[in-house]
């Protein structure tokens, strides 16, 4: 009767083999959290390969700071690299990029609605293609420097949000489907602050350590989002006119995609007395910027659709959820009722009215009471 072979530990990336036989892709943007995630995986003893997209044009980028994946920080990348002592690679994804999010981004605007690009990228180069690349390279997983934690649950691998609050980076992660979500590692999502991750990159004496945080939508200069889609689609900035809710004509404005839904400054037509006017509504089609008072921001019902739904249970399973929802990355979640129209469509309402609730943006689920993330769609305007 064979004996039966002695099981190892699970690693820290939960594997039952040593290290050294656990090869690790490690998506470096050349910022400080990935290279602190590639360099601690070194220091582990894991079989590290980093790999860094080039996403746009490489001359453009050398002259791009505040951004990721531009020219300096695949230098950065490189760099990490050589001093950790693991192989890195640069891979070419531009024509990949620009089809699979930069074209969306200014075609998104100029249907009046407001993306969420660093989303798509997520969803469509670095936990798609890159991840591919990262299975043909005979990785057992990819580690990325996102702020989330990953946790094993009854039914398989789960999305929570990071310990530290002010970082977590779930609405940017929502996407993330249970196939990728098998395969992903996420090392910085336990950790209680920014700092922490600063003084490890200073344990491990990187040249990044002090580098400032990417601020930028990475291919859009200084933020300037409606010169980016001038270039890509000439003539997306005609005026056009600013009208209230009734539609009488307040004003001349200097093209749809320079106004998002929610902004008070910058319209040149001030307020109805003592009351501030707001851009409630864009319709681009008539080239209109459409105004009205701060209360008919207010929304309680949000149609969604495009959802990938990470719960235990089927979404259809139920005919409402209780959960918790963010409209905006920078808002914190608030109690709500979803209501499944199909596997990928369904009603949101509100248990408080929301301002500003805009198309294009993304509607993140949260459970009521925890934090883990159920999934989540894209606002729309049904």
């Amino acid at each position: 009767m064979p004996l039966d072979r002695p099981t190892h530990p699970l690693n820290s990336l939960g594997f039952a083999k040593p290290p050294a036989e656990t090869r690790v892709v490690v998506a470096m943007s050349g910022g400080v959290d990935s290279s602190v995630v590639a360099a601690q995986l070194a220091e582990e003893g894991y079989d590290v390969v980093g790999v860094t997209l080039q996403l746009y044009d490489h001359g453009a980028a050398l002259a791009k700071k505040g951004a990721c994946c531009a020219g300096r920080d695949i230098h950065d990348a490189r760099r990490v690299a050589e001093e950790m002592g693991f192989p890195h690679y640069v891979l070419d994804y531009e024509n990949t990029f620009r089809e699979a999010v930069i074209d969306e981004f200014a075609d998104a605007y100029l249907s009046g609605a407001t993306p969420v690009p660093c989303i798509r990228c997520n969803e469509r180069v670095k936990f798609k293609d890159l991840l591919q690349t990262a299975r043909d390279l005979e990785a057992d997983c990819m580690a990325t420097g996102h702020y989330i934690l990953r946790k094993i649950g009854a039914a398989g691998p789960e999305l929570h949000c990071a310990t530290d609050a002010n970082r977590d980076q779930s609405y940017f992660l929502f996407s993330t489907t249970p196939e990728q979500l098998a395969y992903l590692r996420f090392p910085l999502g336990h950790l209680a602050s920014k700092a922490e991750t600063r003084a490890l990159a200073a344990k491990y004496g990187l040249a990044v350590a002090d580098k400032p945080d990417s601020q930028d939508i990475c291919f859009v200069p200084n933020g300037n989002y409606a010169a980016v889609i001038e270039k890509l689609r000439p003539g997306a900035a005609d005026p056009g006119e600013i009208v209230d809710l009734a539609g009488n004509v307040l004003g001349q404005h200097r093209g749809v995609i320079h106004y998002t839904i929610g902004q008070r400054r910058g319209l040149g037509i001030g307020g109805l007395g003592d009351h501030p006017l707001y851009v409630v509504r864009l319709d681009p089609d008539l080239k209109r910027v459409i105004v009205g008072p701060k209360e008919a921001l207010a929304t309680r019902t949000i149609p969604v659709r495009e959802i990938n739904w990470l719960g235990d249970a089927a979404m259809t399973s139920q005919q409402e959820w209780h959960i918790e929802v963010k409209v905006r990355s920078t808002r914190p979640p608030r109690a709500a009722i979803l209501r499944p129209l199909s596997a990928t469509t369904a009603e949101i309402e509100l248990l408080t009215a929301e301002e500003g609730v805009s198309p294009g943006q993304a509607c993140v689920f949260y459970e009521s009471e925890g934090s883990r993330i159920l999934g989540g769609g894209w606002i729309w305007r049904g």
